[in-house]
């Protein structure tokens, strides 16, 4: 069986005229931490957007598992194991923290329970409320912010929301994990424990990670590849030293 998690083929999408992104081929590998890189306006976020189901490719495909995702809604493909984070933060600013992760888990099997049990508070609704509060103050001690469980999420500095956008992905216990920009704002030690935080997720929970990052120290810190995007085509791809040094990217990103 292959240990190929993600695979793309030829991912691209135009709008009008405009080639945002052309001929994206990943391969990214089970537990794997993998860095998509590039100056800005680069596609990045179009790539996520497209593997997400925001947009639909107009060329080639995209797979999890091996199974092809293309065509299917945002839904579905968080069903299918495929969460994420933005590049701007979006929580429930006026819910509390808890009930930010709790949002997340109401896609799992073993929380739901019936409309008519809700609708009537039958012991059967209180059972489940309980089991994901739980669930989710084991997601908030990994990170930090079980303390902090029940302040509003709006009420948070702003590397602990960063955290907590990236709790609430996990909680929808994704196969595919994408992290757009998660170290976006934080200063230095904020990011350090942020890398440990990503290390320790990606282990306990058998978790693959695609992230988008201009923090050069953090991807280098944290990824065994990376692709980079230049103009919404693939610069190079490869070990992450390896393919940083490449003069075409200092190039890329210093220009002449």
């Amino acid at each position: 069986m292959s240990d190929v998690v993600l695979r793309t083929e030829d991912l691209g999408i135009t709008f009008g005229g405009l080639k945002a992104v052309q001929s994206v081929n990943l391969e990214i590998r089970k537990k794997q931490l993998y860095g998509l890189v590039g100056p800005n306006g680069a596609g990045k976020t179009t790539v996520f957007n497209l593997l997400t189901g925001v947009y639909q490719p107009t060329t080639g495909t995209f797979y999890l598992d091996g199974e092809e995702l293309k065509g299917k809604t945002q839904e579905a493909i968080n069903h299918k194991g495929i969460a994420r984070t933005f590049q701007n933060i979006r929580l429930y600013n006026n819910m509390s923290v808890i009930r930010n992760v709790m949002v997340g888990l109401h896609n799992q099997p073993e929380f739901r329970c019936n409309p008519f049990t809700s609708i009537l508070r039958l012991p059967g609704h209180y059972k489940a409320e309980e089991a994901m509060r739980a669930r989710a103050k084991e997601i908030l001690r990994i990170f930090g912010l079980e303390e902090e469980r029940n302040n509003l999420a709006c009420n948070l500095p702003y590397g602990k929301q960063r955290k907590l956008e990236i709790a609430r992905a996990l909680a929808t216990n994704p196969k595919l994990l994408l992290l757009d920009e998660p170290a976006a704002g934080m200063n230095p030690h904020e990011t350090e424990d942020l890398m440990h935080i990503v290390r320790r997720i990606r282990d306990e929970f058998d978790l693959t990670i695609l992230l988008i990052e201009h923090d050069m120290k953090f991807v280098s810190g944290l990824c065994d590849e990376i692709t980079v995007l230049n103009f919404g085509t693939v610069l190079t791809q490869g070990e992450t030293s390896e393919a940083l040094n490449n003069p075409e990217v200092i190039k890329a990103y210093l220009g002449e």
